[in-house]
């Protein structure tokens, strides 16, 4: 009786932890973008225009205003006046740093403008037998390749830390010394939080599953080109 009742309390604990902490999480970010409002002056506020609150008003408000946004940015004078506001900008010492280290960034990662965390790899850190998993952010100018002086490209790697992925450290290794994975960005962070408890699904050879890759079977990082490594299929039967 005992061990059935714990049984049925942990079931719950697997269905009420997550869902919780999603409601929790998503409510918080409703309330953030709801606070948003509170920009516009109190008398044209929707609170008050409408005389009732309309819990997830700014976060529709939000995605209304940045659609808004990005379409008259599309538009030529629209563009011309982002490209004016960037160049005042560009005058500020501190803030012209900031703007354009952020700025780089969302452009790496909503514009396509780079291939940054758009493929995960394997790498043997910290030390040779041991594999971690990253994510590629770019590949450094030609001064750092210059002074590193590795025959083989190096390319920058975010190393995300268990639990925290947001945190992590930045490293450069030699392109052929990773291993690419077929697995998604998302995949390969909810393996980093659960640190390892929850595994994605193998991508590599579905509908095998009476076999595991080695080393060799995985996918060696794609050159700068383009052109893809020779691929090894070399399997080893699950004991």
């Amino acid at each position: 009786m005992k061990k059935k009742l714990k049984r049925i309390f942990l079931t719950g604990l697997a269905v009420v932890i997550p869902a919780g902490l999603t409601i929790y999480i998503l409510s918080f970010i409703m309330g953030m973008m709801d606070n948003l409002l509170q920009v516009i002056p109190k008398q044209y506020q929707p609170d008050n225009l409408l005389h009732v609150h309309i819990p997830g008003l700014g976060a529709i408000v939000t995605v209304i205003l940045i659609f808004v946004c990005g379409l008259v940015t599309t538009s030529y004078l629209g563009n011309r006046l982002v490209r004016f506001g960037e160049h005042l900008v560009g005058k500020i010492p501190f803030v012209r740093s900031v703007y354009q280290a952020i700025k780089r960034i969302a452009d790496s990662l909503f514009m396509d403008k780079a291939q940054s965390f758009k493929k995960v790899v394997l790498i043997e850190y910290p030390r040779r037998g041991i594999y971690s998993i990253g994510f590629v952010t770019g590949t450094p100018n030609g001064e750092i390749q210059k002074t590193i002086g590795q025959k083989s490209p190096c390319v920058g790697v975010f190393m995300p830390l268990a639990l925290t992925p947001t945190t992590g450290f930045f490293i450069m290794v030699p392109r052929d010394e990773l291993i690419e994975l077929r697995m998604t960005v998302e995949e390969a962070f909810t393996l980093i939080i659960s640190a390892g408890i929850v595994t994605p699904t193998d991508h590599l050879f579905a509908g095998n599953e009476t076999s595991i890759p080695n080393k060799e079977g995985l996918l060696p990082l794609q050159n700068p080109d383009g052109a893809i490594g020779t691929v090894k299929n070399n399997l080893k039967e699950k004991v």
